[in-house]
C-alpha cells in the first residue's frame, strides 16, 4: 500500500519551499530516503514537481510585480529583483537551470515572470535544475549511508 501522507507532505514541503514562506524541503527527502520504505524515483519526482510548482507561484507573482512589489509579503527585494533581472537579462532563460540555488534563486524565478518568459520554457527548465538538486542530494545521502 502506498504511503500517501509522505508523499502529500514532501510534496507540501518542496512547493512551500520555492514559494515566499521558509521550508527545508531537503530534510524531509533525506528522512524519506533513509527509512528505505519509498522507491527513490517516486520521491525524487514528487520533491521536483512540487518544487517546481512552487516556483510557478513566483513566476505568476513576477507577472503581477506591480501589483505586489510593494506588499509586505512579497519574497523578493526591490535590489534582489532588480538584480535577478540583470541576471536574467544577461543570461536568459538558462539561469533558470539555477533557480534552486538558495540565495537568489527565488528572485530569478520572479524575474522571469517579470520578464515574460513562457511558461512552458520556465516549468521544464526549472524543472530540470530542481531535479538535478535533488538527484545529487540523493546521491550524497545514500553515499554516505552505503
Amino acid at each position: 500500500m502506498i504511503d500517501l501522507a509522505a508523499y502529500a507532505g514532501l510534496f507540501s514541503a518542496a512547493f512551500i519551499a520555492a514559494t515566499i514562506f521558509p521550508m527545508q524541503s531537503e530534510a524531509i527527502l533525506v528522512g524519506l530516503i533513509l527509512t528505505d520504505r519509498y522507491p527513490l524515483a517516486a520521491l525524487l519526482l514528487t520533491a521536483s514537481v512540487g518544487n517546481t510548482l512552487g516556483a510557478g507561484v513566483n513566476w505568476l507573482l513576477g507577472r503581477g510585480v506591480e501589483r505586489f512589489r510593494d506588499s509586505r509579503w512579497f519574497p523578493v527585494t526591490q535590489e534582489k529583483l532588480d538584480k535577478a533581472q540583470a541576471w536574467y537579462r544577461k543570461y536568459g532563460k538558462w539561469s533558470l537551470l539555477l533557480s534552486w540555488i538558495p540565495i537568489g534563486g527565488d528572485a530569478v524565478t520572479v524575474a522571469a515572470g517579470v520578464l515574460k518568459e513562457p511558461l512552458p520554457t520556465f516549468l521544464l527548465l526549472v524543472f530540470i535544475g530542481k531535479a538535478f538538486r535533488y538527484i545529487v542530494l540523493a546521491a550524497i545521502t545514500l553515499g554516505v549511508t552505503g
